[in-house]
């Protein structure tokens, strides 16, 4: 008994109500990291378009300052693909090696450097080399996003990816709408007008340090990497179907956000007038994004999605082929809603693997082969303007483009996990 008592310890011992403050504190930290990371993907996702969208309403002071023709114009239009084909392959490799949230962070580092410097440029070449570097960062935050919602929202997927997609088509929209009041309020430069919006992502860089720090966050296990690794995407159907659907709305998408804009002032509407109806056109896309994806997310199959964003495109292109100017406010509403495919694109990517490691895999293999599709449509809408001098052709080949994009698109909105597909 001695020696029992001898022995006894003289902490005072684990009980339930000893351990409730410790829990409950636990519980806080976590929801409040939680909320601090929901803050920092919102933020981050506000930052993704403005490298695009601020240049489409000052395209024209761009090109005759730097010398740029309407083909090369068109080559910019494209750059936001070929970047993010290129860095979005590279993204779910930077994952594994140092975790997504330090690739995430170092891709709004990335958009910071690129938009504060491009401001300066004094050539066509360097223009593009410092867009390109900002679109590096917006290319493996575009894969990594939907698989650090996958990661740490598994339960929440829907109502996180429109919380990611909200807030991108805002940062579209506002850049849009925006940029050219400020440029003049600014001194009427469209370095400053462009390059202002550097800040905003400067504060995302902020935002994701102290979530990288306060998370503590680091790679994959050793073998959970290898076995993402292995996974033999390019034998599922529904990831070559993601891909294809993801590339031609990726085309349609962004040919809107480079030549909407000229589209407008060419039927006779001011740069501020088109601006604004570029604005429109994404803005639709706020709340439509937040709450497609919690549709979609609820519905095993998204086919009927799919088929009503084709529609609202085909309309669209339509109308800004036969009376730009007359029905101008509606065309803009109508293509935003054919734009929503793509939060409704992230949803299906979130739901057709079971794990964050195989949504990483679908996502970058998804958009980077999907990026890399649209690759020529921007361009060959800049050559079709320039050879043509009107929208026709350019609009008509958008709204055929939206007949592909329907057929591949019910294929790709069909529920099935990639897994099952290649297991």
């Amino acid at each position: 008994m001695a020696t029992a008592t001898s022995t006894e310890p003289t902490t005072p011992p684990t009980t339930p109500s000893t351990l409730q403050p410790r829990t409950e504190r636990t519980d806080r930290r976590v929801r409040h990291l939680g909320w601090l990371l929901a803050l920092a993907i919102a933020v981050a996702a506000f930052n993704l378009r403005p490298v695009v969208t601020s240049l489409g309403p000052l395209l024209e002071r761009v090109r005759t300052d730097l010398g740029m023709s309407a083909a090369v114009a068109g080559l910019l239009t494209a750059v936001p693909s070929f970047c993010f084909a290129l860095f979005g392959f590279a993204a779910p490799a930077l994952s594994r090696r140092f975790g997504p949230t330090v690739v995430v962070t170092a891709g709004m580092g990335a958009i910071t450097l690129g938009l504060a410097a491009r401001a300066f440029a004094g050539g066509t070449g360097v223009f593009l080399l410092l867009t390109a570097v900002a679109l590096a960062g917006v290319a493996v935050s575009n894969v990594l996003i939907p698989v650090v919602i996958k990661r740490y929202f598994p339960d929440r997927v829907g109502p996180m990816i429109g919380l990611y997609s909200m807030a991108l088509s805002a940062g579209t929209a506002l850049a849009a709408a925006v940029t050219v009041p400020l440029t003049s309020a600014l001194g009427g430069s469209w370095r400053v007008g462009l390059g202002i919006w550097a800040s905003a992502a400067g504060l995302a860089v902020l935002l994701w340090l102290v979530t990288l720090v306060l998370r503590r966050d680091g790679r994959q296990a050793p073998g959970a990497a290898r076995a993402v690794a292995r996974l033999p995407i390019l034998r599922s159907r529904t990831a070559w179907a993601l891909a294809g659907f993801f590339g031609l709305q990726a085309t349609g998408a962004y040919a809107t956000m480079g030549w909407l804009p000229q589209i407008y002032q060419d039927a006779g509407l001011s740069a501020g007038t088109s601006g604004l109806l570029l604005a429109v056109t994404m803005a639709i896309g706020v709340p439509i994004s937040f709450v497609l994806p919690n549709w979609a997310a609820r519905r095993g199959d998204q086919r009927v999605f799919v088929v009503v964003l084709a529609a609202f495109g085909i309309a669209g292109y339509t109308g800004l082929a036969l009376a730009p100017a007359g029905g101008a406010w509606l065309w803009a509403v109508l293509v935003g809603l054919s734009n929503c495919a793509f939060p409704l694109t992230l949803t299906m990517i979130g739901l057709r693997a079971r794990t964050s490691g195989g949504v990483a895999q679908l996502s970058a293999f998804a958009q980077g082969l999907g990026y890399l599709f649209s690759i020529p449509g921007p361009i060959l809408i800049g050559l079709l303007y320039q050879g043509t001098g009107g929208w026709y052709l350019p609009l008509g080949f958008l709204a055929a483009l939206l007949v592909p994009q329907l057929l591949i698109g019910l294929r790709a909105a069909r529920a099935r996990h990639i897994e099952d597909e290649v297991g």
